[in-house]
């Protein structure tokens, strides 16, 4: 049985969360923390250093600012730490490869086994694509609720691409102000945000007269939160480290 703290328990993604694990005999929510009191079936926290819950691995789906304060807290008490909320800023991210030093952690820009099967695939066969001439671009979608923009999840497509061919190529989020030729060493990055779309990802290969597309598409925040829950099943009990769902995979 895994027992999770689950940080940000009453947001969006917090609520499906806990809804999966109450339906998964392999686990469950030890303690809730959120800045919204709510009146849940296991004891929730407003401040995450009140929670004295003892717990297998805390799991934080909330917002950027409070990923330091969950980071701390892990270390703390020594407890695993899977972080999926994106957007962080350069301090949080090397606080965190600096927590993976004496605990382990769990860190993915998006949960969904399916985005990161095409970040496998685009590691594999970009460089075949970007040999034969193809332009590479980008294009998210999201709801307009959502903070960070370019996504977490374009980021980590660009850069899957990007590190598997020697970091060659450079990000360009706008041409709004650029009146020149495309370069062939960029990747474009465009971003839209409306209505409640869940998350649409398209990588695009532009070639003479051929264009290759890599899409995926969320119906519903169930998937991030199924992989979730199999991050904080993954991580429990494994040596202090740096983990992402690529692992996951790898033991499918």
């Amino acid at each position: 049985m895994t027992k999770i703290i689950m940080n940000g328990c009453n947001g969006h993604m917090g609520r499906v969360i806990c809804d999966i694990v109450s339906k998964d005999k392999e686990c469950e929510i030890a303690a809730g923390i959120d800045v919204v009191e709510s009146n849940a079936v296991f004891p929730t926290f407003t401040d995450i250093n009140d929670c004295n819950i003892d717990a297998d691995v805390i799991v934080d789906f909330s917002t950027a600012g409070a990923v330091p304060e969950v980071v701390k807290y892990a270390m703390a008490k020594g407890l695993p730490a899977v972080i999926c909320t994106t957007g962080l800023s350069e301090d949080t991210l090397a606080l965190i490869d600096e927590a993976a030093k004496t605990i382990p952690v769990f860190r993915s820009a998006n949960m969904s086994i399916g985005i990161n099967l095409i970040a496998s695939i685009l590691k594999k066969y970009a460089e075949v694509l970007d040999e034969s001439g193809f332009d590479i671009e980008i294009l998210e979608m999201h709801h307009n609720l959502k903070l960070d923009a370019p996504s977490g999840t374009a980021l980590l497509l660009a850069d899957s691409i990007n590190e598997s061919m020697d970091n060659k190529f450079h990000y360009v989020y706008d041409r709004s102000q650029r009146r020149e030729r495309r370069d062939s060493k960029e990747i474009g990055i465009s971003a839209v945000r409306g209505g409640t779309i869940v998350g649409e990802h398209s990588v695009i290969f532009a070639g003479r007269n051929e264009v290759i597309e890599f899409k995926h598409s969320a119906h519903s925040k169930e998937v991030f939160a199924v992989g979730a829950v199999r991050a904080a099943k993954f991580i429990k009990g494994k040596p202090c480290g740096m983990y992402d769902m690529q692992d996951v995979m790898s033991e499918l």
